[in-house]
């Protein structure tokens, strides 16, 4: 079964990292572009980060210069590095990729950032 799996999410303190993990199964990730998203809660999903198959990077004005996202083709695994987090980052954390037509989307994990 072809699928998204986000790890890595917890609690953290204001000003603190996580490095968020999304890992593929049958789908091959160097191939398509991935993209980070979150939903807040009582808010709207939101895009948050991308890394184009060539590798070329773009991120929302929100979390620009803080957040890193990269692809490891190797572990088919893709990773959102989020430093300096802020209490209005914590949200539900998404990644999502095309493959073959069809949209395929992880559970989410969970980033509680403390102030």
């Amino acid at each position: 079964q072809a699928q998204l799996v986000e790890s890595g999410g917890g609690l953290v303190q204001a000003g603190g990292s996580l490095t968020l993990s999304c890992a593929a199964s049958r789908i091959i990730l160097s191939t398509n572009g991935v993209a980070w998203h979150r939903q807040a809660p009582g808010k709207q999903r939101e895009w948050v980060a991308t890394v184009a198959s060539g590798g070329a990077t773009g991120y929302a004005d929100s979390v620009m210069s803080r957040f890193r996202v990269w692809r490891d083709n190797e572990k088919n695994t893709v990773y959102l590095q989020m430093t300096s987090l802020r209490p209005q980052d914590t949200a539900v954390y998404y990644c999502t990729t095309t493959s073959r037509g069809r949209a395929y989307w992880g559970q989410g994990t969970q980033v509680t950032v403390s102030s």
